[in-house]
């Protein structure tokens, strides 16, 4: 079993987080920054569905894998 967690924007993410998800995760936070989003309250979510690692952030911006893609969606 496979326990998720929570952490701040611009925070380190954990481990478990694979390196390509990494730069999907910093690539949102750069685009939050230069729209200049107040995020100091903001959490991204790591949860697994069928073992595989789901990250989503506050606003509903969801980063998974699709084999050896990074698929990003958002809440319109």
């Amino acid at each position: 079993m496979q326990i998720g967690t929570r952490w701040a924007v611009g925070g380190e993410p954990p481990s478990a987080v694979p390196v390509e998800m990494r730069a999907a995760i910093d690539d949102e936070e750069r685009t939050l920054v230069e729209l200049g989003a107040d995020t100091s309250s903001w959490r991204w979510t790591l949860t697994f569905l069928e073992g595989l690692p789901v990250v989503e952030l506050d606003d509903g911006t969801t980063i998974r894998l699709d084999g050896a893609d990074v698929l990003v969606t958002r809440e319109d």
